[in-house]
């Protein structure tokens, strides 16, 4: 996992050095439709957590005055990492997040008051419900909340992952899609793995992963295979369907958010018995 973790100062200059420079984009033969314009992506809406990073975030059909949620990894849980097979709802929370500007500035101080969902079978998430709205954090400081994705992300895709902790943002591309990710005793089903550009490290946790052409959420930031081993902790190794296990030190993972949205109703609340509900229930 990345680890949520305070680094040394040689991990601030790598934490720099993942901010891919802007370049210019080639030119287009005429014949050749250009594509879409990529959406800026910056630190509005994403949250500092004590050990991690964060989103407030919204699905496609959440009403403007249901409770804010705030989206990070599940080992970023304040109560320690769920055990294999565990999922939590409805727990008690009063966790602070720093919510930052366009800019990447704190103007805000959110507060949640209960756990939502929070598991590391077969993704990695935890879902707070804060004790505000999204439209009073919209009147309050024009900041509207990320759009997580109900569709399947796709390979090839360029994303940013954007870090609250850090006030970093890494932009690498959607590498592939790994069947089983595993990481000691947890295991991760269809994990989105970066191209190498996308170096996160430990405080990186919870960052959510940005389509840069629709702005929505497609993924949450959670691992990277930091020194070889195989399937030890913060050492993750992908396993294939017919169970071949491959390890690619330095390369760093996400988990799909795509499926969360169906799991709740337009107010925010948690709906795990609903028919096209996926996730991992208690």
């Amino acid at each position: 996992m990345n680890k949520p973790l305070l680094a040394a100062l040689s991990t601030l200059a790598i934490a720099g050095a993942g901010v891919a420079p802007a370049v210019a984009a080639p030119q287009v033969a005429p014949e050749v439709a250009p594509k879409a314009a990529a959406v800026t992506v910056d630190f509005a809406g994403i949250v500092s957590l004590s050990n991690c990073s964060g989103s407030v975030i919204r699905f496609p059909n959440s009403t403007d005055t249901a409770p804010a949620l705030v989206m990070t990894n599940g080992h970023c849980l304040e109560t320690g990492f769920p055990e294999p097979g565990e999922v939590i709802t409805g727990q008690s929370s009063s966790r602070t997040f720093g919510l930052l500007n366009s800019a990447g500035t704190k103007v805000a101080t959110l507060r949640a008051n209960q756990v939502v969902y929070s598991t590391m079978t077969d993704t990695d998430v935890t879902i707070y419900r804060t004790t505000t709205t999204y439209a009073a954090i919209k009147s309050a400081y024009n900041i509207s909340p990320l759009t997580v994705s109900a569709t399947h992300p796709t390979a090839g895709t360029a994303i940013k992952v954007v870090s609250g902790y850090w006030k970093t943002i890494y932009s690498c591309s959607i590498d592939g899609f790994v069947y089983r990710l595993k990481e000691g005793d947890w295991t991760w089903k269809d994990s989105v793995r970066y191209t190498s550009a996308c170096n996160t490290i430990g405080g990186t946790s919870g960052s959510p992963v940005i389509d840069t052409s629709t702005g929505q959420v497609v993924a949450v930031n959670n691992t990277g295979n930091e020194d070889g081993e195989t399937c030890t902790e913060n050492n993750p190794c992908e396993v294939s369907e017919n169970g071949t296990v491959t390890v690619r030190e330095g390369i760093n993972y996400a988990e799909e958010t795509y499926n969360i949205p169906a799991c709740f109703t337009s107010a925010n609340v948690l709906a795990l018995s609903a028919s096209t509900c996926t996730l991992p229930k208690p």
